[in-house]
Protein backbone atom coordinates (compact mmCIF):
# COMPACT_ATOMS: atom_id res chain seq x y z
CA UNK A 1 0.00 0.00 0.00
CA UNK A 2 2.72 2.13 0.64
CA UNK A 3 4.09 1.90 -2.23
CA UNK A 4 1.31 2.11 -4.12
CA UNK A 5 0.89 5.41 -2.08
CA UNK A 6 4.20 6.83 -3.09
CA UNK A 7 3.56 5.66 -6.53
CA UNK A 8 0.47 7.95 -6.81
CA UNK A 9 2.30 10.72 -5.07
CA UNK A 10 4.75 10.27 -8.17
CA UNK A 11 2.10 10.52 -11.01
CA UNK A 12 0.76 13.67 -9.29
CA UNK A 13 3.96 15.57 -9.07
CA UNK A 14 4.44 14.45 -13.16
CA UNK A 15 1.06 15.50 -13.78
CA UNK A 16 1.78 19.15 -12.07
CA UNK A 17 4.93 19.50 -13.48
CA UNK A 18 3.65 18.49 -16.56
CA UNK A 19 1.07 21.02 -16.35
CA UNK A 20 3.33 23.62 -15.22
CA UNK A 21 6.16 22.88 -17.85
CA UNK A 22 3.06 23.12 -20.85
CA UNK A 23 1.78 26.74 -19.11
CA UNK A 24 5.46 27.70 -19.38
CA UNK A 25 5.27 27.17 -23.41
CA UNK A 26 2.12 28.80 -23.71
CA UNK A 27 3.12 32.06 -21.68
CA UNK A 28 6.47 33.25 -21.80
CA UNK A 29 7.94 35.59 -19.31
CA UNK A 30 8.99 37.97 -21.72
CA UNK A 31 8.13 38.78 -25.44
CA UNK A 32 10.52 41.18 -27.20
CA UNK A 33 8.31 42.77 -29.76
CA UNK A 34 9.17 46.22 -32.49
CA UNK A 35 7.42 49.33 -33.05
CA UNK A 36 8.32 51.55 -36.24
CA UNK A 37 7.03 54.37 -37.75
CA UNK A 38 6.22 52.44 -40.95
CA UNK A 39 4.35 50.36 -39.36
CA UNK A 40 1.40 53.24 -37.84
CA UNK A 41 -0.47 50.26 -36.00
CA UNK A 42 2.33 49.55 -33.65
CA UNK A 43 2.21 53.33 -32.18
CA UNK A 44 -0.93 52.68 -31.04
CA UNK A 45 -0.33 48.86 -29.86
CA UNK A 46 2.72 50.70 -27.57
CA UNK A 47 0.89 53.67 -26.53
CA UNK A 48 -2.51 51.90 -25.16
CA UNK A 49 -0.35 48.81 -23.71
CA UNK A 50 -2.75 46.74 -25.15
CA UNK A 51 -0.38 43.64 -25.43
CA UNK A 52 0.35 44.17 -21.66
CA UNK A 53 -3.28 44.58 -20.61
CA UNK A 54 -3.44 40.68 -22.55
CA UNK A 55 -0.32 39.11 -21.18
CA UNK A 56 -0.42 40.66 -17.52
CA UNK A 57 2.38 38.21 -16.86
CA UNK A 58 4.67 38.52 -19.16
CA UNK A 59 7.20 41.32 -19.76
CA UNK A 60 6.51 43.14 -23.05
CA UNK A 61 10.04 44.42 -24.12
CA UNK A 62 9.96 47.28 -26.99
CA UNK A 63 12.18 47.51 -29.42
CA UNK A 64 12.15 50.01 -32.52
CA UNK A 65 13.01 49.34 -36.47
CA UNK A 66 14.68 51.31 -38.15
CA UNK A 67 13.19 49.09 -41.74
CA UNK A 68 12.66 45.79 -42.36
CA UNK A 69 16.29 44.67 -42.71
CA UNK A 70 17.22 46.00 -38.63
CA UNK A 71 13.72 43.79 -37.95
CA UNK A 72 14.69 40.63 -40.09
CA UNK A 73 18.59 41.18 -38.42
CA UNK A 74 17.17 41.46 -34.61
CA UNK A 75 14.46 38.54 -35.52
CA UNK A 76 17.55 36.16 -36.77
CA UNK A 77 19.36 37.32 -33.47
CA UNK A 78 16.98 36.12 -31.27
CA UNK A 79 16.57 40.25 -29.96
CA UNK A 80 12.95 40.05 -31.35
CA UNK A 81 9.85 37.81 -31.23
CA UNK A 82 8.05 39.50 -33.49
CA UNK A 83 9.26 42.40 -35.61
CA UNK A 84 7.56 44.71 -38.94
CA UNK A 85 8.57 44.29 -42.19
CA UNK A 86 7.60 44.38 -45.82
CA UNK A 87 6.49 40.93 -46.77
CA UNK A 88 8.67 40.93 -50.02
CA UNK A 89 12.10 41.43 -47.29
CA UNK A 90 10.34 38.78 -45.43
CA UNK A 91 10.66 36.30 -48.27
CA UNK A 92 14.04 37.22 -49.27
CA UNK A 93 15.08 36.90 -45.63
CA UNK A 94 13.17 33.45 -45.40
CA UNK A 95 14.79 32.39 -48.72
CA UNK A 96 18.24 32.95 -47.12
CA UNK A 97 17.76 30.87 -44.28
CA UNK A 98 15.79 33.66 -41.17
CA UNK A 99 13.66 31.46 -39.46
CA UNK A 100 10.27 33.60 -39.55
CA UNK A 101 6.63 33.20 -40.81
CA UNK A 102 4.95 35.91 -41.34
CA UNK A 103 1.12 36.06 -38.48
CA UNK A 104 -0.47 39.18 -39.13
CA UNK A 105 -0.72 42.04 -41.78
CA UNK A 106 -0.90 45.31 -40.48
CA UNK A 107 -1.24 47.42 -43.61
CA UNK A 108 -1.46 47.51 -47.41
CA UNK A 109 0.54 50.74 -47.91
CA UNK A 110 2.17 52.77 -50.74
CA UNK A 111 5.07 53.65 -49.35
CA UNK A 112 7.66 53.57 -51.69
CA UNK A 113 8.65 55.07 -54.51
CA UNK A 114 11.65 56.52 -56.43
CA UNK A 115 12.75 59.81 -55.05
CA UNK A 116 14.41 62.46 -56.82
CA UNK A 117 15.03 66.44 -56.58
CA UNK A 118 13.64 68.51 -59.23
CA UNK A 119 17.60 69.73 -60.55
CA UNK A 120 18.59 66.14 -61.34
CA UNK A 121 16.36 66.15 -64.37
CA UNK A 122 15.51 62.72 -63.41
CA UNK A 123 12.27 61.66 -64.39
CA UNK A 124 12.38 57.86 -65.00
CA UNK A 125 13.51 55.04 -64.31
CA UNK A 126 16.09 55.25 -67.64
CA UNK A 127 17.25 58.25 -66.21
CA UNK A 128 18.61 56.50 -63.29
CA UNK A 129 21.77 55.21 -64.94
CA UNK A 130 25.07 55.94 -64.02
CA UNK A 131 23.44 57.92 -61.05
CA UNK A 132 24.11 58.54 -57.23
CA UNK A 133 21.05 56.00 -55.49
CA UNK A 134 20.72 56.17 -51.96
CA UNK A 135 18.90 52.60 -50.89
CA UNK A 136 18.17 50.37 -48.06
CA UNK A 137 19.43 47.04 -48.49
CA UNK A 138 16.74 44.15 -48.12
CA UNK A 139 14.11 46.42 -47.73
CA UNK A 140 10.96 47.15 -49.93
CA UNK A 141 12.40 50.12 -51.25
CA UNK A 142 15.60 48.09 -52.18
CA UNK A 143 13.48 45.53 -54.21
CA UNK A 144 10.99 48.50 -55.74
CA UNK A 145 14.20 50.18 -57.26
CA UNK A 146 15.65 46.40 -58.45
CA UNK A 147 12.38 45.83 -60.11
CA UNK A 148 12.61 49.52 -61.37
CA UNK A 149 15.58 49.06 -63.01
CA UNK A 150 14.69 45.97 -64.55
CA UNK A 151 11.12 47.52 -65.97
CA UNK A 152 13.96 49.45 -68.07
CA UNK A 153 16.45 47.14 -68.94
CA UNK A 154 18.77 48.06 -66.78
CA UNK A 155 20.41 46.66 -63.41
CA UNK A 156 22.25 47.49 -60.24
CA UNK A 157 25.63 47.63 -62.19
CA UNK A 158 24.15 50.34 -64.49
CA UNK A 159 23.78 52.69 -61.05
CA UNK A 160 25.49 53.79 -58.43
CA UNK A 161 24.71 52.57 -54.91
CA UNK A 162 24.94 54.29 -51.83
CA UNK A 163 23.94 51.89 -49.17
CA UNK A 164 22.45 54.27 -46.27
CA UNK A 165 19.61 53.29 -43.28
CA UNK A 166 15.80 55.23 -45.10
CA UNK A 167 16.48 58.51 -42.88
CA UNK A 168 20.54 58.56 -44.25
CA UNK A 169 19.39 58.05 -47.74
CA UNK A 170 16.48 61.52 -47.24
CA UNK A 171 18.96 63.21 -46.18
CA UNK A 172 22.05 62.65 -48.47
CA UNK A 173 19.17 63.50 -51.11
CA UNK A 174 18.38 66.64 -49.41
CA UNK A 175 22.29 67.83 -49.20
CA UNK A 176 22.70 66.61 -52.99
CA UNK A 177 25.27 64.34 -52.30
CA UNK A 178 22.87 61.63 -54.09
CA UNK A 179 20.39 61.76 -57.28
CA UNK A 180 17.96 59.63 -56.25
CA UNK A 181 16.58 57.49 -54.00
CA UNK A 182 14.50 54.18 -52.86
CA UNK A 183 12.64 56.40 -50.09
CA UNK A 184 10.15 54.89 -47.41
CA UNK A 185 7.21 56.74 -45.46
CA UNK A 186 7.33 58.95 -43.03
CA UNK A 187 10.31 60.00 -44.42
CA UNK A 188 9.24 59.91 -48.33
CA UNK A 189 6.32 62.16 -47.20
CA UNK A 190 8.85 65.01 -45.26
CA UNK A 191 11.25 64.76 -48.72
CA UNK A 192 8.28 65.95 -50.47
CA UNK A 193 7.01 68.27 -48.37
CA UNK A 194 10.10 69.68 -46.50
CA UNK A 195 12.51 69.24 -49.19
CA UNK A 196 10.73 69.60 -52.33
CA UNK A 197 11.82 66.32 -54.14
CA UNK A 198 9.32 64.64 -55.87
CA UNK A 199 8.05 61.07 -56.37
CA UNK A 200 9.61 60.21 -60.14
CA UNK A 201 8.43 56.50 -60.31
CA UNK A 202 5.38 55.21 -58.49
CA UNK A 203 4.33 51.56 -58.39
CA UNK A 204 1.59 51.30 -55.93
CA UNK A 205 0.96 47.09 -56.77
CA UNK A 206 4.83 46.42 -55.96
CA UNK A 207 4.81 47.45 -52.66
CA UNK A 208 4.14 44.45 -50.88
CA UNK A 209 2.16 44.03 -47.72
CA UNK A 210 3.48 45.75 -44.37
CA UNK A 211 3.30 42.20 -42.71
CA UNK A 212 4.09 41.37 -39.06
CA UNK A 213 6.62 38.35 -38.70
CA UNK A 214 7.14 36.04 -35.83
CA UNK A 215 9.81 33.93 -35.38
CA UNK A 216 9.31 30.20 -35.90
CA UNK A 217 10.70 29.41 -32.29
CA UNK A 218 8.00 31.73 -30.76
CA UNK A 219 5.03 30.33 -33.39
CA UNK A 220 6.18 26.86 -32.68
CA UNK A 221 6.95 26.91 -28.98
CA UNK A 222 4.40 29.71 -27.59
CA UNK A 223 0.97 29.74 -30.24
CA UNK A 224 -0.89 31.44 -27.54
CA UNK A 225 1.25 34.38 -26.86
CA UNK A 226 1.11 34.64 -31.39
CA UNK A 227 -2.66 34.63 -30.60
CA UNK A 228 -2.16 37.18 -27.99
CA UNK A 229 -0.17 39.86 -30.00
CA UNK A 230 -2.64 39.02 -32.82
CA UNK A 231 -5.52 39.85 -30.81
CA UNK A 232 -3.74 43.39 -29.49
CA UNK A 233 -2.95 44.14 -33.00
CA UNK A 234 -6.58 43.97 -33.96
CA UNK A 235 -7.74 46.35 -31.18
CA UNK A 236 -5.25 48.43 -31.92
CA UNK A 237 -5.95 48.55 -35.66
CA UNK A 238 -9.80 49.18 -35.16
CA UNK A 239 -8.59 52.01 -33.24
CA UNK A 240 -6.57 53.54 -35.71
CA UNK A 241 -9.14 53.26 -38.13
CA UNK A 242 -11.60 54.14 -36.02
CA UNK A 243 -9.46 57.58 -35.20
CA UNK A 244 -7.46 58.42 -37.70
CA UNK A 245 -6.76 62.12 -36.50
CA UNK A 246 -5.46 60.29 -33.21
CA UNK A 247 -3.04 57.84 -35.57
CA UNK A 248 -1.51 60.89 -37.44
CA UNK A 249 -0.35 62.59 -34.02
CA UNK A 250 1.31 59.76 -32.76
CA UNK A 251 2.78 59.29 -36.01
CA UNK A 252 3.96 62.79 -35.90
CA UNK A 253 4.98 62.65 -32.19
CA UNK A 254 7.03 59.30 -32.77
CA UNK A 255 8.21 60.06 -36.02
CA UNK A 256 9.28 63.36 -34.69
CA UNK A 257 7.09 65.29 -38.12
CA UNK A 258 4.94 67.84 -38.71
CA UNK A 259 1.11 67.05 -39.25
CA UNK A 260 0.74 67.34 -42.69
CA UNK A 261 3.56 64.94 -43.47
CA UNK A 262 2.00 62.38 -40.95
CA UNK A 263 -1.52 62.60 -42.97
CA UNK A 264 0.33 62.57 -46.26
CA UNK A 265 2.19 58.70 -45.14
CA UNK A 266 -1.08 57.89 -43.93
CA UNK A 267 -3.55 58.90 -47.26
CA UNK A 268 -1.63 56.24 -48.66
CA UNK A 269 -1.51 53.81 -46.15
CA UNK A 270 -4.38 51.26 -46.39
CA UNK A 271 -5.13 49.77 -42.84
CA UNK A 272 -8.81 47.77 -43.45
CA UNK A 273 -7.35 44.52 -43.64
CA UNK A 274 -5.44 42.57 -41.17
CA UNK A 275 -5.88 38.78 -43.25
CA UNK A 276 -2.80 36.72 -44.60
CA UNK A 277 -5.21 35.82 -47.94
CA UNK A 278 -4.75 35.38 -51.62
CA UNK A 279 -3.73 38.99 -52.54
CA UNK A 280 -0.81 39.28 -49.59
CA UNK A 281 0.21 35.89 -51.28
CA UNK A 282 -0.19 36.92 -54.92
CA UNK A 283 1.67 39.90 -54.39
CA UNK A 284 4.64 39.02 -52.11
CA UNK A 285 4.80 35.63 -55.08
CA UNK A 286 5.15 38.07 -57.83
CA UNK A 287 7.36 40.08 -56.13
CA UNK A 288 9.53 36.84 -55.55
CA UNK A 289 9.44 36.00 -59.28
CA UNK A 290 10.39 39.39 -60.35
CA UNK A 291 13.29 39.50 -58.49
CA UNK A 292 14.48 35.99 -59.76
CA UNK A 293 14.31 36.96 -63.03
CA UNK A 294 16.68 39.80 -62.79
CA UNK A 295 19.00 37.32 -60.80
CA UNK A 296 18.44 38.42 -57.14
CA UNK A 297 16.85 35.37 -55.76
CA UNK A 298 18.94 32.46 -57.03
CA UNK A 299 16.77 29.80 -60.14
CA UNK A 300 17.09 26.66 -58.33
CA UNK A 301 14.78 28.44 -55.20
CA UNK A 302 11.23 27.57 -55.29
CA UNK A 303 9.71 30.94 -54.86
CA UNK A 304 6.05 29.74 -54.28
CA UNK A 305 7.06 26.75 -51.76
CA UNK A 306 8.58 29.56 -49.45
CA UNK A 307 5.88 32.05 -49.88
CA UNK A 308 3.38 29.32 -48.21
CA UNK A 309 6.23 28.39 -45.71
CA UNK A 310 6.30 32.33 -44.88
CA UNK A 311 2.74 33.18 -44.91
CA UNK A 312 0.46 31.46 -42.38
CA UNK A 313 -3.03 32.07 -43.22
CA UNK A 314 -4.60 30.11 -40.66
CA UNK A 315 -3.55 32.89 -37.73
CA UNK A 316 -5.77 35.41 -39.32
CA UNK A 317 -8.89 33.19 -40.94
CA UNK A 318 -10.92 34.69 -38.17
CA UNK A 319 -10.22 38.26 -38.20
CA UNK A 320 -13.21 40.81 -40.10
CA UNK A 321 -12.04 43.18 -42.75
CA UNK A 322 -13.24 46.67 -41.41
Amino acid sequence: MRRTFLFGLALVGSAVLSLAQSATAQTPTEIKIDWATYNPVSLILKEDRLLEQRLSGTTVRWVQSAGSNKALEFLNAGSLDFGSTAGAAALLARINGNPVRAVYVYSKPEWTALVARPATGIRTPEDLRGRRIAVTRGTDPHIFLVRALASVGLTERDVRLVLLQHADGRAALAAGQVDAWAGLDPLMARAELEDGAGLVFRRPDWNTYGTLLASDSIATRHPAAVEAVIAAYEEARRRAVADPKRLADLLARAARIDAAVADRQLTRTDLSNPRLDAAVVETIQAAGLALQQVGVIEPQVDVAATVAALIQPAWTARLAQR
